[in-house]
């Protein structure tokens, strides 16, 4: 699964982001200004965890999803670690 992972309090919720070692990760977060659990597609710019931007051209999803039960989490983290590595 994740190379890294780290969980922050955010807007009286929780954002938890991953890293794989593809360039790509996710941020996950639920909180009173999201559509319940949500999953972004974030490429890295650098080496730190908070070094990212969301990616709209993964392939995945154009856009956050939201809405999204455990399984759904699960399934997601799965297909963005299985991407081809980021190119800058």
């Amino acid at each position: 699964m994740a190379t890294q992972k780290i969980s922050i309090p955010k807007n009286g919720g929780i954002q938890t982001i991953y890293r794989f070692d593809n360039g790509y990760g996710a941020s996950v977060v639920c909180h009173s200004f999201s559509y319940g659990t949500e999953v972004a597609v974030v490429k890295f710019t650098g080496s730190d965890l908070e070094d990212f931007e969301l990616c709209y051209d993964s392939g995945i999803t154009h856009d956050v999803l939201g809405h999204l039960s455990p399984a759904d989490v699960d399934f997601y983290l799965s297909k963005i670690e299985k991407l081809p590595p980021a190119i800058d």
